[in-house]
């Protein structure tokens, strides 16, 4: 009964669905005429600009980024995204954070959302080592201005509001909080 619920629904959904752009699905946060869709596509090709390999320092620490674009799908949605792998280590090459190796996109917790309303950032949601007991989860908006297409700065804000557990007082997250890092494409 469940399979028939979920394939009428698909079909129904289905039948009117269409292609929207990136933007425009930006745009649907905001705007309840937004039109029935089954597809959010880069149609204007606007996720190139940040796939690439990044690299910055903050605080003593090297931060590494590659990303790719990929494709979410979800209930019969499908949606263009960014993944993100990250190499962070510390002023002594010691690592602190390396999702490099992890061939599985599935397994990867840097993963794209959309872009604002305004289209000036794209937002990623990115869980770090510590998802529950500091709660180290949030959406970190990846930003590049059109004067400097090499330049990029990420800032994470914190969208975990439930922590289980004591978080140790000397923690700190892999990707600061509330705090701009500037990025070069390699």
């Amino acid at each position: 009964m469940k399979y028939l619920i979920s394939t009428l629904i698909f079909f129904a959904i289905s039948c009117n669905a269409q292609v929207i752009s990136l933007e425009e699905a930006a745009q649907c946060l905001t705007n309840p005429n937004c039109p029935n869709y089954n597809y959010e596509k880069d149609i204007n090709n606007s996720l190139n600009k940040y796939v690439s390999n990044w690299k910055g320092t903050y605080n003593g620490k090297t931060y590494e980024i590659q990303f790719k674009k990929g494709i979410y799908e979800d209930i019969g949605i499908k949606r263009d995204k960014l993944i993100g792998r990250m190499k962070v280590t510390d002023s002594n090459g010691n690592v602190v954070y390396n999702s490099f190796n992890e061939t599985d996109d599935t397994k990867i917790n840097f993963n794209g959302l959309g872009f604002q309303t305004d289209l000036k950032a794209y937002m990623m949601h990115f869980i770090g080592n510590s998802d529950f007991a500091c709660g180290e989860e949030g959406i970190v908006y990846l930003r590049i201005k059109s004067e400097t297409p090499n330049k990029m700065s990420i800032l994470m804000l914190q969208d975990a509001d439930i922590t289980w557990g004591d978080c140790p007082s000397s923690y700190q997250p892999v990707i600061p909080y509330k705090t701009s890092i500037s990025l070069t494409r390699q």
